[in-house]
């Protein structure tokens, strides 16, 4: 039977079994608690319990003093309820509350997605975890102090590696590190997270998010956090490439459509290629967007990608109606000093 937790001061409610932490009960219900390490050895995640009864799975973790117990203080990423809980904890309301940390992490995984599409997989330490909403970024600290911005294409509950989704941009020189020189197990120091192109959960209105190129990698962070969520608001996702082949990860929009009914999928190609069949959408993605909905004053609207595609996204979505504060975007920004 789970337990009802009410969180102070917000007044906020969620509910928790037995069999998981305060932190992953509140995360699966939308509520955003700090944490750091994810296993009690930092502090991070610490609030008081003001009513009712919490336990450890094993013995008290060492991020905890035991004066501090004594006077009601518990881990959340560790403790679970026993029974109804009253606790005081600070929520993260914004992605300005989260404050930015410098990492040294390794490469996972490097899989090649396209002709010039890299995944990358970044391992933290097994002692960190990085906090961070759904759409942010972090940013790669190069060995001579540049810096180069990349998406988190992963959700915030999905926190074991950082999935970023790695361009090819001619003389770019970390770009062309990424696909001729990286290996598995190289160090890299990375900082973040950055930006506010996060899901506004608190709304009613139905989403439209509009990706160009590896803009899918936000997009689709924020899309696995709203399925976490069970989200039952209309979702589609119009994906906007040049050729068949940049659609890299085409099959997954079909497995999300499949699993949840409020979800559709509308790829966009501008520029076929000669061995491209294709009978679907054809043209600017802007031009499809609009061709869809004629009237967009009842949307909440997020767009990613090249700064081209967004400024052409948001004219003609704000031409049909959309008040301009319910457009959400993260423009890429191609060459120094970003290479997203």
């Amino acid at each position: 039977m789970p337990h009802t937790i009410r969180a102070e001061p917000s007044g906020h409610r969620f509910e928790a079994t037995s069999d998981e932490s305060l932190l992953e009960a509140a995360q699966r219900q939308g509520l955003i608690l700090p944490y750091g390490c994810r296993n009690g050895a930092c502090g991070t995640c610490k609030g008081k319990v003001i009513s009712g009864r919490v336990a450890y799975p094993g013995e008290a973790p060492g991020g905890i003093e035991p004066s501090e117990s004594e006077d009601g203080f518990a881990l959340f990423c560790q403790a679970r309820a026993r029974s109804d809980l009253t606790v005081e904890v600070s929520e993260i309301q914004e992605a300005g509350e989260l404050r930015p940390q410098r990492l040294a992490v390794r490469v996972q995984a490097l899989e090649r997605l396209a002709h010039d599409v890299m995944r990358l997989s970044l391992q933290l330490p097994h002692d960190r975890r990085l906090q961070f909403l759904a759409g942010q970024y972090i940013e790669i600290i190069t060995r001579e102090g540049q810096r180069r911005a990349f998406s988190l294409a992963n959700a915030p509950h999905d926190d074991g590696a950082l999935e970023l989704h790695v361009r090819y941009v001619a003389g770019g020189d970390f770009t062309e590190h990424v696909f001729d020189g990286m290996r598995e197990g190289e160090i890299m120091q990375i900082e973040g997270p950055h930006g506010s192109f996060t899901l506004r959960e608190e709304s009613s209105n139905p989403i439209v998010l509009v990706a160009g190129g590896t803009g899918f990698a936000p997009v689709k962070g924020l899309l696995e956090h709203a399925f976490h969520l069970g989200i039952q608001r209309p979702l589609h996702l119009y994906w906007g490439v040049r050729a068949k082949r940049d659609l890299y990860l085409a099959a997954l929009p079909e497995v999300w459509r499949a699993a949840h009914p409020n979800f559709c999928f509308t790829p966009v190609l501008s520029e076929l290629r000669a061995e491209d069949s294709w009978p679907g959408r054809r043209g600017l993605v802007h031009d499809v967007v609009a061709t869809d909905h004629p009237d967009t004053s009842s949307l909440d609207l997020y767009a990613a990608g090249p700064p081209v595609m967004v400024r052409a996204v948001r004219d003609v979505v704000v031409a049909h109606g959309l008040p301009v504060a319910r457009f959400y975007s993260d423009p890429f920004e191609w060459g120094a000093p970003k290479e997203k």
